[in-house]
């Protein structure tokens, strides 16, 4: 199976007995557009039914990361227009989460360099994820006026203590190492042997499982380093233990050292509609049982975001006028109510179909 067309955003090839799909849009950091998507998930379809492949792997063309996320110019765009396809993409993007998660071949992630947002949803929701020395990875939603969508609110309350809720909530980037800690990735290899890892995983034969993937890779990794996420942890936990933003910061003031100083800036300069959403959706996906189950309440806020003034402020801050100054309205936590954070938790209609 090859799909090798000159300017394609999506690349899907075979090599022996593995299926790849490679993200070709190297300019725009492998941005996700719709009709990637809708490529990356016919692939999948097609390799799942290929008794020939034996594992699939996803990776970016370009040296600069696997994926930044979601088009979010496109967003903005489309926002403005309500023309809806900003819905439309959303949907057809989170079913492509939840086929991951539930792939029934073994799924190879290579997360090398930037992987951000929609990024995170087509490695972190895999069975095999690979992280590199490059690796940047992060839910920036809160700096755009967002929230950590793509099923982050399934696996960020699964990792370590309140880890998760510090990814939530500040946006910031992690390495390797972090990854790893947090349960959003597996092993780290040297990005010089992303090249080894092709060569390994198309030699395999084809009724390999996922643990003949899994001692194949281990034997190409190598020790990530120290984990910042796990130096603080008692710092993170003692923090974000709370269930409001303003009782977050306020443990935070009264934290010693750096770590928590920047922590608390990053935060005050987040939307503060953002930040509370996202604290309540991380809490909700904690009681929750089911990937579906999150993703359905992510939809529902999805829509009721691209109604609102920060998504814009935030896109337009950003990557439109890039003064990275947004003027977030309402500017104080205190005037976001419990009542403006409630309409985000409409059912969605129709349903998201999984």
């Amino acid at each position: 199976m090859q799909d090798n067309v000159q300017g394609s955003e999506v690349i899907v090839e075979r090599l022996s007995s593995a299926g790849i799909i490679r993200l070709n849009r190297p300019r725009a950091l492998n941005s996700l557009t719709l009709s990637m998507v809708r490529m990356m998930s016919a692939a999948l379809d097609d390799f799942s039914a290929d008794p020939e492949v034996a594992a699939v792997i996803v990776a970016g063309e370009g040296d600069r990361g696997l994926c930044a996320g979601g088009d979010i110019r496109a967003f903005y765009e489309s926002g403005k227009a309500k023309d809806g396809q900003a819905e439309v993409f959303l949907r057809e993007e989170f079913r492509l989460n939840h086929q991951i998660a539930r792939y029934g071949k073994p799924y190879v992630a290579l997360m090398d360099g930037i992987t951000m947002g929609g990024g995170v949803g087509i490695s972190s929701h895999g069975r095999h994820r690979i992280v590199t020395e490059r690796t940047r990875l992060a839910m920036p939603e809160t700096g755009i006026g967002y929230f950590p969508d793509v099923g982050a609110t399934w696996l960020l309350p699964r990792t370590p203590g309140e880890t998760g809720t510090w990814m939530g909530l500040t946006g910031l980037d992690v390495g390797a190492a972090d990854a790893i800690y947090t349960g959003l990735a597996d092993l780290n290899i040297a990005s010089f042997r992303l090249p080894d890892v092709l060569e390994t995983l198309a030699a395999l034969p084809r009724a390999s499982t996922s643990a003949d993937v899994e001692a194949a890779l281990r034997n190409l990794s190598s020790h990530p380093g120290d984990s910042r996420l796990r130096a603080n942890a008692d710092v993170i936990d003692r923090a974000f233990a709370f269930n409001g933003v303003e009782e977050i910061l306020a443990a935070l003031a009264r934290e010693d050292g750096e770590f928590a100083a920047e922590t608390r800036r990053t935060m005050l300069a987040r939307s503060p509609t953002s930040l509370k959403l996202t604290l309540r959706l991380l809490r909700e996906g904690r009681q929750s049982r089911t990937l579906a189950e999150c993703l359905s309440r992510e939809i529902g806020a999805c829509r009721q975001i691209l109604e609102t003034a920060d998504f814009y402020e935030g896109i337009r801050a950003a990557v439109i006028d890039k003064d990275r100054n947004p003027k977030w309205q309402p500017a104080k936590l205190e005037d976001v109510g419990a009542e403006t954070i409630d309409r985000f938790f409409r059912p969605p209609e129709p349903p998201l179909a999984l």
